[in-house]
């Protein structure tokens, strides 16, 4: 079986790891002429961790990450909300870890260039279409650095891990759209001192008056303890033109959201204005589809279902898919059925609970315990959490996301 995989991110290496580790072969086409550490912070949740752990990674990514002990919500006036316990300190059997996105991916990279071997993962690789017939498919490419047209690969099957604006969905879905509900985001990073334990993940405000994600991902940058700290700032606006993913992240276009936001732990203006790098966002996703697999063809992580950033979850459910879609073409392999058998048990598997969180991170994300607060108390100040509600009501709708997400402590393997 010629499996081809059309990128190579997150997605796209997970699932390389994945099929190798279970005797299939694969060729991974990437977009980029060189493969560089881009991007700022990403959490690994417990059950993005059970995926890499199986792939033999998770020295190296506890030797790299900083491993969460708690997530802390505040509102906008830097007033405690809630706290829970996180990763190992909740119980799980993995850490959740904070870690460079640069760094996870590179990771993966350079496990797959060294267990598929050379002439494996090709770069400068950009597909321009698929065509297939009853006996295989056809990927056709063009160099992504000069525009020449590369020689098309021939597959037996095809899957497409080429990001939310994927090429090869489009192709089966050329009239769909971004769905832009008005919020912008700004990602960055900035060598601060830890804040509160040094290992807490933060979310502080809501986006309806702007919103901060903050936690560290690399520790003790120098002799002063330093940490580089990752921060996203959120807002929702009537009317808001969609943020450029091309273009740096300017502070002085969102700064005054937060200029008042100095809390005794943390002065936030400090954190966006000393920072070192700024890429700036849309937070956008696609409405579910009722169909992923087209014969020969299937798509996997945000080609399949792209959701909200929101809860650390892409790139979880895209390694999760990997690791299924692997389980199914190495079982139909063995029993030597049609390979797309393989992909429609597959997308069978993970079409229903992807388009569940897709809608959750929309409505009942995470942070909709903050949306919640700023309900009961107006948008203001309050005197006590307690009197608004209850810490038990806040673990609930907590213990929620994780449920649809699939990381409860009580879940079992995600298929």
């Amino acid at each position: 079986m010629k499996i081809v995989i059309v990128g190579g991110g997150i997605g796209g290496l997970s699932l390389a790891l994945a099929l190798h580790q279970r005797g299939l072969a694969c060729e991974v086409f990437e977009t980029v002429p060189q493969i560089q550490e881009l991007g700022v912070g990403i959490t690994l949740l417990p059950h993005a961790m059970r995926e890499l752990a199986a792939l033999g990674l998770q020295d190296q990514l506890e030797a790299v990450g900083i491993e969460n002990e708690e997530s802390v919500f505040f509102n906008r006036f830097g007033q405690f909300i809630y706290k829970e316990p996180r990763g190992r300190h909740a119980g799980y059997a993995l850490p959740e870890l904070g870690i460079p996105r640069g760094k996870l991916h590179r990771l993966l990279y350079e496990a797959a260039l060294a267990r598929l071997g050379p002439g494996v993962i090709h770069t400068d690789h950009r597909c321009t279409g698929v065509e297939q017939d009853e006996s295989g498919a056809s990927v056709h490419f063009i160099q992504t650095s000069s525009g020449a047209v590369l020689p098309s690969v021939r597959a037996d099957v095809v899957i497409a891990c080429d990001g939310i604006n994927s090429t090869v969905r489009h192709q089966f879905y050329p009239d769909e759209q971004l769905a832009f509900a008005g919020i912008n985001t700004w990602r960055g990073v900035t060598r601060h001192k830890p804040i509160l334990t040094g290992k807490s993940y933060m979310r502080i405000g809501s986006i309806a008056t702007g919103k901060m994600v903050i936690y560290p991902i690399v520790d003790q940058l120098d002799d002063q303890g330093h940490q580089l700290i990752n921060w996203v700032a959120e807002i929702q606006r009537d009317q808001a033109v969609m943020n450029d993913w091309n273009k740096r992240g300017d502070h002085k276009d969102f700064l005054d959201i937060f200029q008042d936001w100095r809390f005794p732990w943390l002065d936030v203006p400090a954190l966006i204005a000393n920072a070192e790098q700024i890429l700036e966002y849309p937070m956008v996703d696609k409405d579910p589809v009722p169909q992923w697999t087209f014969g020969r063809v299937t798509l996997l992580g945000d080609a399949a279902h792209p959701m909200y950033p929101r809860g650390s979850n892409g790139s979880a459910q895209a390694i999760i898919d990997g690791r299924t879609l692997a389980e199914q073409l190495a079982q139909h392999a063995g029993t030597g059925a049609d390979a797309r058998a393989a992909l429609l048990a597959y997308e069978k598997l993970r079409l229903g609970p992807t388009t569940q969180i897709v809608l959750t991170n929309r409505s009942v994300p995470p942070d909709f315990i903050n949306i919640k607060v700023d309900e009961l108390s107006g948008g203001q100040p309050f005197g006590s959490i307690d009197e608004l509600i209850s810490q038990q009501e806040l673990r609930e709708i907590s213990e929620h996301y994780k449920q649809v997400a699939g990381f409860s402590l009580d879940a079992p393997k995600a298929g």
